[in-house]
């Protein structure tokens, strides 16, 4: 594997301490934590910079909560300290030496790809194959509890296999070791136990319930940029391995979701199994809601139902997002009707791929310019 000479001087910048501030500031919607932030900005920021030049750097406790959506799910917010160096990290150390080692059909999180790439290979490479009028068949896979259950050791041991400047490593060791500390656990106990309390339905219980938490030396914080890269590189072997060793043509990666076309489904069988072998190397397994579709039956990936039907395609919204869009649509329009105009907009990039004029009718979903 080819390595990278990349230097970690690369961080010791105050002008990149300032860029990454400025687009941090640009996603972050508590204005209150901002607000106290800025009124000691240069101490704040000059601060940052010290603690890389002088290699004092360690990441700070995460604020824990939880969120429903429509799951729960375990957020990890870090200080502000925290997000701006991680997005130096993101930017300077991990997306230049990273994203170039990985293939095109790992599209989650990355620039100019994300979901709409994914489902634009998707299309693709349905109506390719439906050019031969067979029945097509869809090996949908998911990997059980995947941030929970990345290993620290493998991943640091990729890691090493690239990056040779030791400061790198030892900057990103710290971040990624930042999810082992014991009051992380600690602290999903209490908010889940609180949870628990209210008048909640026994699924809601159920689900409470199922939140994982941390095992040390396991596991990415769920909320950090460096964990978005880190998660689509951990699997680049097993993505090479599919393309490569196994060659699945027609095959997309949305994180931990994948999906692998073919015509044979006997063959498909064959790759599952192939697949759940490389991945207990990585210490990783599927969950059970991989299977095998026939797509005149329909599948769903990244929010999207696909289904062939006459030979023609047919592509719907998950009736869980729809769901999820209407519940949030009513939400704003009571309590932030200024931030109802943007998710609107952003919803209407989204639905138009599918066939949604009655719902965006419905919801009076437009298009950005006529808003």
């Amino acid at each position: 594997m080819k390595k990278s000479y990349l230097k970690y001087d690369v961080l010791v910048d105050y002008e990149k301490v300032l860029s990454s501030y400025k687009d941090v500031v640009r996603n972050t919607e508590h204005k209150e934590k901002l607000f106290k932030y800025n009124l000691f900005l240069s101490s704040n920021l000059i601060e940052i910079y010290n603690d890389l030049k002088n290699k004092k750097y360690h990441h700070g406790k995460y604020n824990i909560f939880l969120i429903k959506d429509p799951k729960y799910r375990v957020i990890m917010s870090e200080n502000l300290n925290d997000k701006i160096v991680n997005q130096m990290v993101s930017e300077h150390i991990l997306k230049p030496v990273l994203e170039p080692r990985l293939i095109d059909s790992n599209t989650a999180t990355r620039k100019d790809m994300g979901s709409k790439h994914a489902f634009n290979l998707c299309k693709k490479y349905i109506m390719k194959l439906k050019r031969e009028n067979k029945d097509i068949y869809v090996l949908k896979f998911d990997i059980k509890k995947y941030f929970y259950n990345i290993d620290h050791d493998i991943l640091l041991s990729k890691l090493e296999k690239i990056f040779v400047d030791k400061d790198i490593m030892a900057l990103l060791k710290d971040i990624i070791y930042s999810s082992n500390l014991a009051y992380v656990n600690r602290e999903i106990d209490t908010i889940i136990n609180r949870e628990l309390k209210k008048d909640l339905s026994s699924y809601h219980k159920s689900e409470l319930l199922k939140v994982p938490r941390y095992q040390y030396h396991k596991g990415l914080a769920i909320g950090n940029v460096t964990s978005q890269i880190l998660a689509i590189f951990y699997l680049n072997r097993i993505d090479h391995f599919i393309k490569e060793n196994l060659g699945c043509k027609y095959y997309i990666r949305y994180m931990d979701d994948g999906i692998i076309f073919d015509y044979d489904k006997e063959k498909l069988k064959r790759i599952k199994s192939a697949i759940e072998k490389e991945l207990l190397k990585e210490k990783l397994e599927l969950n059970k809601k991989t299977n095998i579709y026939k797509l005149s039956n329909g599948f769903t990936f990244i929010g999207y139902r696909f289904i062939l039907r006459n030979n023609k395609l047919v592509i719907r919204i998950n009736n869980k997002v729809k769901t999820r869009i209407k519940r949030k649509i009513k939400y704003l329009s009571v309590y932030d009707k200024e931030k109802l105009i943007r998710v609107k907009a952003s919803y209407y990039g989204y639905m138009k791929r599918a066939s949604t004029k009655f719902l965006q009718h419905k919801l009076a979903i437009k298009d950005k310019q006529s808003y």
